[in-house]
């Protein structure tokens, strides 16, 4: 494969990607349900780009209510070789205050009340999750951040929890013990999809707050939130347009780390003892493993 074609999911604040040549929406099914928003289709720098808003237009949707399995399935269908999430975040640390973008690199999973894998009944799958992230991804990622002139610090944990009240000061203080740098709400179980899909997956966190463990600090509330949001969403589009200017220029290679092949020694199920129906409905993400 030697061309891009970036999807990007956009979190809190970014629900629409402006500048894009032959942009157009496109509906696209999934046989996981239905997707957030239609897609948002176009080029940038010559690179396709995909865009999704992760909560739709209008913010429509919680976290709880996002159809993740539905969105990583239409950016798989949409021909996406890479996906970008920009996600709004709050800060677990002093050296991480509002307006800084985090390059992940790491995940905890806390979210309890949202379906995980496209994998079960008929068809059992075990992905490594070791290294959650596509680090070269993550990498071009935050260059264009910092391009586009943010403040981009690379590497850290991010605390994926249900939502969609925010944390209690007991649970914010249990976070910072566990060494996590950032806590949102989305990116789980996004990027354990993305994984399945064979999606190289990178996140850039938006710090939108410092969580309620910091001493002096009020509570978290929403008009705070979106004051901060409104200032990171022009930089994060300047990140998109930093980052398509690099991959128009560079040829696209399988990642390092192997991703587009993960499933090669994932799946589990005997050939003869597969679900049809399930079969059928992973077409795109497993399409590749299961045709072979």
């Amino acid at each position: 494969m030697t061309s891009w074609t970036l999807g990007i999911i956009g979190g809190s604040g970014l629900y629409e990607i402006d500048g894009l040549e032959e942009a157009r929406r496109e509906r696209v099914a999934s046989p996981w349900g239905e997707p957030s928003d239609d897609l948002f289709r176009g080029r940038l720098s010559g690179v396709d780009l995909v865009f999704l808003p992760r909560h739709g237009r209008g913010h429509r949707l919680s976290p709880s209510d996002v159809n993740y399995r539905a969105n990583i399935d239409v950016l798989k269908r949409a021909g996406c070789t890479d996906v970008v999430s920009l996600s709004a975040c709050g800060s677990l640390t002093e050296d991480l205050p509002p307006g800084t973008f985090v390059a992940v690199d790491q995940f905890i999973d806390r979210t309890f009340a949202r379906r995980s894998s496209f994998f079960g009944p008929g068809l059992v799958a075990h992905v490594s999750m070791a290294e959650p992230v596509c680090g070269r991804l993550a990498k071009l990622a935050a260059a264009a951040g910092r391009a586009a002139g943010a403040t981009v610090v690379e590497g850290g944990t991010y605390l994926a929890m249900e939502g969609p009240q925010f944390s209690s000061k007991a649970e914010s203080e249990l976070h910072r013990a566990w060494g996590c740098a950032v806590i949102g709400m989305t990116n789980m179980p996004e990027a354990k999809l993305a994984r399945e899909a064979e999606l190289p997956y990178a996140t850039v966190a938006m710090v939108t707050d410092f969580d309620c463990w910091r001493p002096g600090h009020d509570a978290v509330d929403v008009a705070q939130v979106i004051a901060v949001l409104q200032n990171n969403a022009d930089t994060a589009r300047g990140l998109v347009r930093e980052l398509a200017k690099t991959l128009s220029a560079t040829p696209r290679t399988p990642s390092p780390q192997g991703i587009e092949t993960n499933l090669d020694t994932a799946l589990i199920t005997a050939p003869d003892a597969r679900d049809p129906a399930r079969l059928a409905k992973l077409d795109a993400v497993a399409g590749r493993v299961l045709n072979q």
